[in-house]
């Protein structure tokens, strides 16, 4: 079922399936594993540029030089922007990885200590598992995606009843705004209850 909220056409999984990262258990794999880089808007391949210097200090040796050999951003098989990679293996550029094997975003790090940065980290991985498309009718899609990598968070999140939507609270505000999600969360309700009435 979709659901259109203001200009946004929305997937009914997003309010119905559960999702809660399983940091623990998959240390951050989906910044190292891949085909290609973190999608990226144009808007955030040139802050990634611009704040450059106030994060790179948190990337190694190896994701510095794939900056400098490829660019801050690249433009992949499909046609679309993304983050570049230090390897076909698909660790991500703007990534690092602890002495105890859990891999983090630069960027992010950077925001955490100082949230002057003017971005956090690519929209893209902020708001995984949902996927947003830009369609030809103007209107922006959100569906959910189901990689293999983030079995374990589907599965976290339906035993803890974490709904999509809510875990990614903060991503969905910062991108569309409070209004947006109260709608999300009245759409929500609404499918709730009707569920229930069905199985009544």
């Amino acid at each position: 079922m979709i659901i259109e909220i203001k200009d946004c056409l929305v997937s009914s999984e997003i309010l119905t399936e559960c999702f809660c990262c399983d940091f623990a258990k998959c240390k951050g794999c989906c910044c190292i594993i891949g085909d290609s880089g973190a999608p990226l808007s144009e808007e955030e391949a040139r802050l990634l540029e611009e704040e450059f210097p106030r994060y790179k200090g948190h990337i190694p040796a190896e994701g510095l030089k794939a900056i400098e050999n490829q660019g801050f951003s690249i433009i992949d098989s499909d046609g679309d922007r993304v983050t570049p990679l230090v390897s076909d293996k698909g660790e991500c550029a703007y990534s690092y990885t602890d002495k105890d094997g859990f891999t983090f975003c630069a960027v992010e790090k950077e925001w955490c200590a100082d949230n002057s940065l003017k971005i956090r980290k690519p929209i893209s991985c902020w708001l995984y598992p949902i996927r947003i498309s830009k369609l030809s009718n103007g209107l922006t899609a959100l569906n959910l995606s189901r990689e293999h990598l983030c079995k374990g968070a589907f599965e976290k999140g339906k035993k803890e009843g974490i709904p999509v939507y809510r875990f990614l609270r903060e991503p969905l505000v910062f991108l569309f705004g409070e209004e947006f999600y109260s709608m999300l969360c009245e759409a929500a309700d609404s499918l709730s209850s009707m569920s229930l009435s069905a199985r009544e």
